[in-house]
């Protein structure tokens, strides 16, 4: 299949794309903060990884029929791919989050023992990521996403 018609990449890579870019308005909805960051990092509403392989899976399907071998492969990777991002994922992240407040705790108390703000910024430490993980919700409607978007592209290869 060439590669500029292989209908189930394109969905998963416009529904990743589409994913993290409405990121930043629906943040901005909620928080009023404008972050354009969000278009390049982990976790968020909606879950751009539950939309890509929702978008893959949809496209397969809509591709080789539901009764295909290739779209059960492509439907069993789904589900684990979602689920490990409300479980896994979504518990390193809280663990991240948990780690940092006792860095900062103990930063705090290396601050007042031995002046820790006077030191260069190269020498600080970054924070650990801690939005690795997905809430439930926001891994339903990336999966909701990837449905929906690959359903409106699909006359576009078919």
């Amino acid at each position: 299949m060439d590669l500029l018609n292989n209908f189930p990449l394109w969905a998963a890579l416009f529904s990743i794309f589409f994913a993290q870019l409405v990121k930043i308005p629906i943040q901005f909805i909620a928080s009023r903060s404008l972050n354009p960051g969000l278009a390049f990092s982990t976790g968020g509403m909606p879950s751009s990884h539950s939309a890509a392989v929702t978008a893959l899976s949809t496209a397969v399907g809509i591709e080789h029929g539901l009764d295909s071998s290739i779209f059960a492969v492509a439907a069993v990777f789904t589900i684990i791919v979602m689920f490990d991002s409300t479980g896994v994922r979504r518990q390193t992240g809280e663990q991240a989050i948990m780690l940092n407040i006792l860095i900062n705790d103990f930063h705090r108390f290396v601050g007042e023992a031995k002046e820790w703000a006077s030191k260069e910024n190269f020498q600080k430490r970054e924070e650990l990521k801690e939005l690795l993980g997905h809430k439930p919700i926001e891994v339903f409607f990336g999966g909701l996403t990837g449905i929906l978007l690959t359903i409106l592209i699909a006359p576009a290869f078919l």
